[in-house]
């Protein structure tokens, strides 16, 4: 049989178990309030959790129990101060059977809304829900730090990519030294020794070496058979021997950025299409503020003419005229000159839009790009 212990830690004052149950539950209405939330907030409150509300209603669960209407039943009220045996009940009104509305009673028995608080995890995961985005990025977009890997010195294990070539043989020849080792050369060497011995013999009438060459013989081959038998057991790398690049990540050196937003407010540009360009901010921002401490936000609104807005102006606000897009770029560039210089800010730019553009301003738009803000 199959045991599983999960051993995670719930957070401090809540059961984890239970909350997520109550998550899958109200998800509906969970969602349906992210939404109008998303709508509500600012860009920059992207990095916030949010305060719920959802009817009562939804949180009641399903159980058995009499009907109202119809039947006969004994049963005792405890507390009971006003009826005493054989006394006559009315019974309930046929209408009577549907749950309280939420309007005011005077008897305290209105329906209540409930509220609760999203934490930022909790909240983001619901952002990202809708706009398909890998797992991968979700979990990295819901960091508050980025990191970076660092070089931290070397490790024993690791992968073969990276295997410290120099260090693995740098270790090798220490051991190999401490060890005494033989050298291929001093094998070579005994090997020609004894080879020369053994033509001398050959030159002789008898074959045989004297006596001082015989011993030397003798001894020259127990030294190669001793050196052999020594390198073989000695490797020339060991696994103790190698060591691998250790890298450990660290916070990126955090600096300053401005993001610009560009929209364009004409008529044609509907609520959708603005709610979509506010998520895609939203995106951009929760991006920048988790590799820069400080992220200003610049909104320019534009038709056949730009201006710099505050929020509430840029997402509610309608203009008539056509659509020029070079003039939310000339003001882009005159809010640059103004007050972020482009050696101490890194600049960031997005435009929602519904992709039309006057037939005669792409060049310009071009040049402006290539020239100025690129």
């Amino acid at each position: 049989m199959l045991y599983i212990v999960d051993r995670r830690k719930n957070p401090t004052g809540k059961s984890l178990g239970n909350r997520q149950r109550f998550m899958r539950r109200a998800k509906a209405q969970i969602k349906k309030a992210v939404e109008e939330s998303i709508r509500t907030r600012g860009i920059t409150d992207i990095n916030n959790g949010d305060q719920v509300i959802i009817p009562g209603k939804t949180l009641k669960e399903p159980g058995f129990h009499h009907a109202r209407r119809g039947g006969n039943r004994d049963y005792v009220l405890p507390g009971n101060k006003k009826f005493v045996q054989g006394d006559r009940v009315a019974r309930p009104n046929e209408d009577g059977g549907g749950a309280g509305g939420s309007k005011a009673s005077p008897d305290g028995d209105g329906e209540d809304e409930f509220q609760f608080t999203l934490t930022r995890d909790e909240f983001l995961d619901i952002f990202f829900e809708d706009l398909e985005l890998p797992d991968l990025l979700k979990k990295s977009l819901k960091q508050t730090t980025a990191f970076r890997n660092a070089r931290a010195g070397f490790s024993v294990q690791g992968t073969p990519a990276n295997l410290s070539l120099v260090r693995t043989m740098r270790n090798s020849l220490a051991r190999r030294i401490g060890l005494r080792r033989p050298k291929t050369d001093e094998i070579r060497d005994l090997e020609d020794q004894i080879t020369t011995l053994q033509e001398k013999a050959n030159k002789r009438p008898s074959g045989k070496l004297t006596k001082p060459d015989d011993e030397k013989l003798h001894a020259l081959l127990a030294d190669l058979e001793n050196a052999k038998r020594r390198m073989k057991s000695i490797p020339f790398i060991d696994p103790i021997d190698t060591r691998y690049n250790q890298f450990q990540q660290i916070p990126d050196p955090n600096t300053q950025a401005v993001m610009f937003c560009l929209m364009d407010v004409s008529g044609s540009m509907s609520e959708q299409m603005k709610e979509l360009g506010k998520r895609f901010f939203m995106l951009l921002h929760l991006f920048l503020h988790r590799r820069y401490e400080h992220v200003d936000v610049v909104f320019i609104r534009h038709t056949s003419r730009a201006s710099e807005v505050d929020e509430e102006t840029f997402f509610y606000s309608r203009e008539t005229g056509g659509t020029i897009v070079s003039t939310a770029l000339e003001e882009m560039k005159k809010v640059l000159k103004d007050r972020y210089p482009t050696d101490q800010w890194n600049i960031y730019a997005a435009q929602a839009s519904d992709g039309d553009n006057y037939s005669n301003d792409g060049a310009k738009c071009t040049a402006l790009l290539a020239e100025d803000l690129l």
